[in-house]
């Protein structure tokens, strides 16, 4: 976990993505804010982007006042000229980007796959497959004119050990699973790296998602952690630290890599 949690001045960290532009979607809360906290405490300049536009410029604003070089986009990142428009203003804005992390994702209703409606099922799969192939259309072309870069995806570990009731949304994260390995073998001679993060639960608002709009509760929390060999539920910063290290030039040589960030549900 990122023990300086709380702590949101660039100055009181290290710099290792100093002059490094990011970008991240699904950023105004959860798992997104917290990586554009981390990228930015250690540096980056960072656009921030996310369909719930209040929300959204809040955490900008928030991130501002601590001294973090910023800007906020309202994007549905189904939608291919909403992904261009976030990343030629980011570009416009800082010049460039290096690294994309492709955050935001939706959860239907947890229900049997053969209840879930048509809707709820395109849905899933527009907001959290597709927008991986939006990010790739609109940024790759992008980070090669840098150069090279780093793509980011937020999968899931239900992806890898799928949980009873959300078999649309697991599939949809094996799909990201699936598009970072393939993405990551062509754009490797590309100097471009593509990793993905794959979270266990967390006690967002994400997961109102699945439990009908309802905060999950005590008792969700320990059926969910004991499903968790470390006895808990992850923590946004235990998966921005993730995504921090697999963009930054400690991870040089890992591409391909979708990384359990899960307290060992994967292995328990």
């Amino acid at each position: 976990m990122d023990n300086s949690k709380g702590s949101d001045n660039p100055g009181h960290q290290d710099s290792r993505f100093a002059g490094k532009v990011a970008v991240v979607t699904g950023a105004a809360g959860g798992f997104g804010r917290a990586i554009a906290r981390r990228l930015a405490r250690e540096g980056a300049a960072v656009a921030l982007a996310d369909i719930d536009s209040a929300k959204g410029k809040r955490t900008t604003a928030q991130l501002a006042k601590r001294g973090a070089t910023v800007l906020f986009e309202a994007v549905d990142v189904s939608q291919g000229e909403d992904l261009r428009r976030l990343i030629e203003h980011a570009c416009g804005a800082f010049g460039g980007i290096d690294i994309l992390v492709n955050n935001a994702g939706y959860c239907h209703r947890a229900k049997p796959l053969w209840e879930l409606p048509e809707a709820d099922y395109d849905r899933i799969f527009e907001v959290n497959v597709k927008s991986v192939y939006l990010g790739a259309v609109h940024g790759v072309p992008r980070l090669l004119e840098r150069g090279g870069g780093v793509i980011v995806n937020t999968a899931s570990i239900g992806a890898v050990r799928p949980r009873p009731r959300l078999t649309a949304y697991n599939a949809t994260k094996g799909a990201v699973v699936t598009l970072t390995r393939g993405l990551a073998s062509e754009l490797a001679a590309h100097g471009i790296r593509v990793n993905a993060v794959n979270p266990v639960a967390a006690d967002t608002d994400f997961m109102k998602g699945p439990s009908g709009g309802r905060p999950l509760g005590e008792k969700g929390r320990e059926v969910l952690e004991a499903t968790i060999p470390l006895g808990r539920l992850a923590e946004p910063e235990d998966v921005a630290a993730a995504v921090a290290y697999l963009a930054s030039d400690d991870a040089a040589f890992l591409t391909g890599v979708c990384l359990d960030v899960d307290g060992g549900r994967s292995i328990g």
